[in-house]
């Protein structure tokens, strides 16, 4: 049988380690989980020197004799390979760059949703594996394609696998990556009130660094989003934040939109990507009017304007980067963004899993046996019909 995956919890709250071990106490009766305790980063480092089958640490940032972010500096030296989760305060943006800068992995904030907290200990356990599995198979790779199929694998990983599902809206989405790895990412932020964030991006570029700066853009994002909420003040801030450590002069178009089901209100700004599409319940469509931001990472101090539109019950909004409507068949020509539309006319989406399921399939059918030359991803939000 598999061995319980081991998982360091550092904090000073007394209460945390009860309440742990209740939430979590499924996953450790079925011998997924197993936990150990630390109440600062001096006692975490000698857990982590004595017990060598610790497979990830979550770590709380303010505590006493070392902090959080010290232990992210001290952890390399124990482990280069270990997966740290740090805690933070909402919205503190700094302290979360700070942990990302200095390895954390991923975060989440107080208080503490313990779904949440499993679905992000599970997708850092999952890239843990991944990352072990690759360092097993590093000897036997003998050629470059085997350490992209590696790689991306790794930036699958990160992406959202479980979607909100209510009475009022749903949400799915799909990343078809390119034989090499590349750039596009798409996210699902629950966010405070409600209210749902949702982003599609673009990074320039192929290959291993457009990989590494998907990841980053990713998690500036994540933290912007939790920390900041109003879309144009979001790719604000993710702007400038790219621009500090840019060596690379890469780039990322991006589309970020906040929907509150209360009214059904969908806010969003664009910074250089696709339009989202809207499929009316009757099958007519409305593309979304551009905001006139440009890629981020381009120029600093940039101010990204927003929009917002209400949706109808039936509407079903479709974020999607240029791999849909750039894609080519073997006479050299696009699929198109009116493609979409005429998929959509005689039978409009009712699922969001099911309409992107139809762009993957009426883009894979157009390009027939023409080799994919870029990422294709597709995000839809479907709005539940009031019949």
């Amino acid at each position: 049988m598999q061995e319980p995956y081991k998982i360091l919890v550092v904090d000073d709250e007394p209460d945390l380690e009860p309440l742990m071990l209740q939430r979590m106490r499924r996953n450790i009766r079925s011998g997924r989980y197993e936990f150990v305790f630390a109440h600062n980063g001096v006692e975490a480092l000698e857990k982590l020197n004595e017990d060598e089958e610790i497979d990830m640490v979550l770590s709380d940032i303010n505590m006493p004799q070392m902090d959080g972010l010290t232990l992210l500096e001290q952890i390399p030296k124990v482990d280069p390979n270990m997966r740290s989760v740090i805690i933070s305060a909402y919205g503190d943006m700094k302290n979360i760059r700070t942990a990302m800068n200095r390895g954390a992995f991923d975060f989440v904030t107080k208080p503490v949703d313990f779904e949440d907290l499993q679905v992000t200990i599970d997708r850092t356990l999952q890239h843990m594996i991944e990352w072990r599995e690759a360092l097993q198979s590093r000897d036997k790779l003998v050629a470059l394609q085997n350490e992209l199929e590696v790689a991306r694998g790794m930036q699958q990983s990160i992406l959202p696998t479980r979607f909100p599902n209510t009475k009022g809206y749903r949400v799915y989405g799909k990343m078809q990556a390119a034989r090499n790895v590349g750039g596009d990412f798409f996210d699902v932020i629950q966010l405070d009130g409600g209210k749902m964030g949702l982003a599609v991006a673009d990074v320039s570029d192929k290959g291993v660094p457009a990989a590494l700066f998907m990841m980053s853009s990713r998690t500036l994002l994540k933290g912007a989003a939790i920390g900041v909420g109003v879309p144009g003040e979001v790719l604000n801030e993710v702007n400038d934040l790219l621009l500090e450590n840019n060596d690379g002069a890469m780039f990322v178009t991006v589309v970020y939109a906040v929907y509150d089901p209360s009214n059904r209100e969908l806010t969003y700004a664009n910074g250089g990507h696709n339009s989202p599409l809207v499929i009316h319940e009757d099958g007519t469509s409305t593309l979304l009017p551009l905001t006139d931001g440009v890629a981020l990472g381009v120029a600093p101090g940039l101010e990204y304007k927003q929009h917002t539109v209400t949706l109808s019950p039936g509407d079903t909004v479709i974020f999607y980067t240029d791999g849909v409507t750039e894609a080519m068949n073997g006479d050299g020509e696009q699929f198109g963004l009116d493609a979409v539309c005429k998929h959509f006319e005689a039978e409009p989406p009712q699922d969001p899993e099911k309409a992107t399921a139809a762009v993957f399939e009426a883009v894979n059918t157009f390009a027939g046996e023409t080799p994919q030359s870029d990422d294709i991803t597709c995000l839809a939000l479907c709005c539940k019909s009031s019949s």
